[in-house]
């Protein structure tokens, strides 16, 4: 089983992997946790390009074609591999996300960010995604305590230095990919409790395993 986790900086996803992983061991299920961009030896150093603040200059269309690159490796290295072998697969954000932040955001046609999606994946689609939503002052606040406790100073992370107005935006198109498939997209609430939404989140994969 394919799950992934889906959300704008600072919604808590990669707290909630950590915390499925650990619930899908006490099961004996077998899994592995993953994330894009990254995952493989080449998709990581793919990350520290695209998420470094000297790259500014970097071009929409640079910044797009780099994420389909990490895609296109990750896939074929990991997450396949990882589906043959029966694991159930917990990824950190994956082709929605470039939905939401370089068409939605960004601008790109959607059409063709799902076209190159579908050739990144190899038509490989989460059976399960969980997003969780919050409102973007609160994600981008949590986001940036989370680099300033990490690094000693704030803004890291070149996505994270984008303007109120473009999370907006990306809030805005994860919200309308999970209105188009809300069979796939589960929305929980992101500013509950922390376990209260790892309790959710534990309920709707297990509906579904």
């Amino acid at each position: 089983m394919f799950i992934t986790f889906e959300g704008i900086e600072g919604c808590g996803k990669t707290t909630q992997i950590g915390l499925m992983g650990d619930f899908l061991g006490t099961k004996g299920l077998p899994y592995i946790i993953t994330r894009e961009p990254g995952g493989t030896g080449i998709g990581d150093e793919v990350r520290r390009i695209l998420l470094s603040p000297e790259n500014q200059e970097m071009r929409p269309g640079t910044e797009l074609f780099l994420y389909m690159a990490s895609r296109a490796q990750h896939v074929a290295d990991v997450i396949e591999p990882a589906l043959m072998d029966k694991k159930i697969v917990l990824c950190d954000r994956f082709s929605d996300a470039t939905i939401a932040y370089q068409g939605y955001a960004r601008g790109f046609d959607i059409v063709l960010v799902k076209e190159l999606n579908q050739l990144a994946t190899s038509g490989l689609t989460p059976d399960i995604t969980i997003l969780l939503d919050c409102p973007v002052e609160i994600g981008l606040k949590r986001a940036m305590a989370r680099a300033s406790a990490a690094s000693g100073r704030e803004g890291e992370d070149r996505l994270e230095m984008e303007g109120i107005s473009f999370h907006q935006k990306v809030r805005e198109g994860y919200l309308k990919v999970a209105a188009e498939e809300d069979m796939r997209v589960v929305v929980i609430d992101g500013t509950k409790d922390r376990d209260i939404v790892h309790e959710e989140i534990c309920k709707t994969v297990l509906s579904r395993i």
